[in-house]
């Protein structure tokens, strides 16, 4: 996985993560979220154990440590064994 913190007029296709992969929002009390795209200048990410998307400047989003990776994961897995996930 690669991701730079690259200023928005000045990304490339290589700075952009893979779709899927777990980041860490440095903005927003390093919540890690899943990478979902591109929406012009901010990068879409998603809670991994459900809510509501947000957007977020490429310069703020980190690569998520195994810990926390880990963490997001089995958030997720829990919010699905109690019904709150599809």
């Amino acid at each position: 996985m690669s991701v730079k913190r690259v200023p928005p007029d000045e990304q490339h296709p290589d700075d952009v993560p893979e779709p899927g992969t777990l980041v860490v929002d440095t903005s927003r009390a390093d919540r890690v979220g899943e990478f979902r795209g591109v929406a012009g200048p901010y990068w879409s990410l998603r809670p991994m154990a459900g809510g509501t998307e947000w957007e977020t400047e490429p310069a703020t989003v980190r690569p998520a440590t195994p810990a926390e990776r880990l963490r997001a994961e089995n958030a997720r897995r829990n919010a699905r064994s109690r019904g709150e996930l599809l």
